[in-house]
């Protein structure tokens, strides 16, 4: 394998170097979340599972409140106005619902998009989602990865055993740099903060157990599909808010302590 090459090879590890610490630094805060300290249910869901399931919070809480229901074929409708509240995603959640609509399709109208990307600004800036700027840094150098490595045996003309020489070698860092791509958009200190959470607030076996409307959400935020299955069985199922809502109907899980709502 030309010596030239072997230039190129080290540069893509270098990529990799600067990219690992664009996505590495900053957001190491560790301690545990005092009461006053936990972020909202949506903030929260935005952490754990993204927009679809800050989205899935808010609605939880407006159908708490009689301003959303189940429409038709797995969708959602507004039920009346948002009630008392001044959560700018619940507002804005709310506010997209000009008719019924699918999450899917709600989580991307305009009003519930500003909302949800308001509340991912907050969060960068409280060090629990990664600066924007330093993210497409760090993806950047991530593409240009494999892009280095088969600059290396073009530019210096290797062929045959040198050519597969270069290519074998050049795996390593494209792997790497698949693998980095692939982390989450969250840091080490919302990672710690939600199982920090999970830990201090366990899933309840029975849903009789819980009677405060904001301690579902909490658990929603924390556990998804698993809380909405427990709260909320008929809502989640006939709104379309779980992942595989038809599956969800022929697996029911059992119901306690009255009706389903």
């Amino acid at each position: 394998m030309p010596t030239a090459t072997w230039w190129f090879i080290g540069a893509a590890w270098g990529e990799l170097l600067l990219a690992a610490l664009l996505l590495t630094s900053g957001g190491t805060r560790s301690e545990e979340p005092g009461a006053d300290a936990v972020p909202a249910p949506q903030a929260l869901a935005l952490l754990r599972g993204g927009r679809r399931a800050a989205v899935t919070v808010a609605l939880v809480a407006l159908h708490q409140r009689g301003a959303v229901a189940a429409g038709r074929k797995h969708t959602i409708r507004a039920n009346g106005g948002p009630g008392r509240t001044r959560d700018p995603v619940q507002l804005g959640v709310h506010g997209a619902l000009h008719r019924a609509l699918a999450l899917r399709t709600l989580a991307l109208r305009p009003e519930a998009r500003r909302a949800v990307d308001a509340l991912r600004g907050e969060l960068r800036g409280a060090g629990l989602l990664r600066p924007l700027p330093r993210l497409w840094a760090a993806r950047v150098l991530l593409g240009c990865v494999p892009l280095t490595v088969l600059a290396g045996p073009f530019v210096t003309g290797a062929e045959g055993p040198a050519l597969a020489g270069a290519l074998a070698t050049g795996i390593p860092p494209v792997l790497v740099a698949v693998a980095l791509l692939r982390l989450p958009e969250t840091t080490r200190a919302a990672r710690r903060l939600l199982a920090v959470l999970r830990e201090r607030y366990p899933l309840p076996a029975h849903r009789r157990e819980v009677t405060d409307g904001r301690l579902v959400q909490l658990y929603v935020a924390l556990y998804g599909d698993p809380a909405l299955a427990l709260f909320l069985p008929r809502f989640s199922r006939e709104g379309g808010l779980l992942d595989r809502p038809r599956e969800d109907e022929h697996n029911r899980p059992p119901t306690h302590g009255g009706p389903p709502r």
